[in-house]
């Protein structure tokens, strides 16, 4: 699972009101090489949570993303493969997401999150 997919996960559970972002329990991450896309990362830019990024990178070992970031930092060559390669390259292989409120933990098995809710999570 890519850190553009957890940006975007969130938990849905029967009464929970804070349910992103969800915490990573990193088991084994792999690095998968992906084209450089200069404009596919200037329009994701302003639909990503930035903190949640930048936290999630370092829960998988990638200490090179800012704490903030501003649109500015998009004409930076180099703040744009630091994106690119946390966004996009570190897959989480194995592992799980927790929500934040419950503490429920959702499974992540060869790469695929299973977000799938108990019957009394509906």
């Amino acid at each position: 699972m890519r850190l553009l997919t957890h940006n975007m996960l969130s938990s849905n559970i029967k009464g929970v009101t804070n349910g992103f972002p969800l915490r990573i329990e990193v088991e084994k991450v792999v690095e998968k090489e992906v084209d450089f896309n200069v404009d596919f990362l200037r329009n994701m830019f302003a639909k990503i949570e930035w903190k949640a990024l930048a936290e999630a990178s370092r829960t998988m070992g990638y200490s090179e993303l800012p704490d903030d970031a501003e649109s500015s930092m998009l004409d930076s060559d180099e703040f744009l493969r630091k994106f690119h390669h946390a966004l996009l390259e570190l897959h989480l292989e194995e592992g799980a997401l927790v929500c934040p409120e419950t503490g429920r933990k959702f499974p992540v098995n060869k790469g695929i999150p299973n977000m799938l809710l108990h019957e009394d999570e509906v």
